[in-house]
């Protein structure tokens, strides 16, 4: 019997001679990840009107439609592929109901030469807050959330995206770098340096000292 891990292998090695099949399975395996990944990511003014799940359909169908493009790329490994086509998919969902003219640019980033929704400091914010136990979550009152937010802006971009891909999108190391389109060293450097600055951040709001042991020590 085979193991998982060698499963998975011939699905991708399936996957890279365009066999149709296989990307459906890879897409069921990797679903529960891309749906955190969109439910992270989607502006909140779209998430009334349009679920993940529809999104999700969507770039199942471009995906299926660039499997040609996959099969002559070797730079994306199977998962990195399709959270960019998930990205993207998020990006013209955005433009769709939002609209060009009012949709704010600086909502997207470009990542490794392709654009993906930008993660926002409201986006963290809700993340971070929803670490906090019951009991936390009480005292801490609108104002004192908008000072962590406000916090979080004063962090560069790309400080914020390597925290939303290693602690909300929960990417491992190796796939952040393939992500980034730099070494699994570099990677690992950038993340201890944001996990940093967040932790210094913290430090300085004490409503939300306690959330200083989600990042731990072990950063690696």
């Amino acid at each position: 019997m085979k193991s998982s891990t060698e499963e998975t292998e011939e699905l991708e090695s399936r996957l890279a001679r365009g066999d149709r099949t296989a990307l459906v399975e890879l897409f069921g395996l990797h679903r529960e990840r891309l749906w955190r990944i969109v439910y992270f990511r989607l502006d909140k003014r779209v998430a009334t009107r349009l679920d993940p799940d529809d999104v999700l359909q969507d770039a199942y169908l471009d995906a299926s439609q660039r499997l040609g493009h996959y099969s002559n790329q070797q730079q994306y490994s199977p998962f990195v592929w399709l959270r960019m086509i998930v990205g993207q998919t998020l990006i013209d969902a955005h433009r769709r109901h939002i609209g060009a003219k009012q949709r704010d640019a600086t909502r997207e980033v470009s990542i490794n030469g392709s654009a993906y929704p930008r993660v926002t400091s409201a986006s963290l914010t809700f993340g971070l807050l929803g670490n906090l136990t019951s009991p936390s979550r009480a005292v801490v009152r609108s104002e004192t959330a908008v000072d962590l937010r406000k916090a979080i802006e004063t962090m560069e971009t790309l400080d914020q995206e390597v925290l939303a891909l290693r602690h909300f999108e929960e990417l491992t190391n190796k796939e952040v770098a393939e992500v980034l389109g730099v070494s699994e060293k570099a990677a690992s450097i950038r993340y201890v340096r944001a996990v940093g600055r967040l932790k210094k951040l913290l430090e300085e709001l004490p409503e939300f000292s306690n959330l200083l042991n989600l990042f731990g020590g072990d950063w690696e």
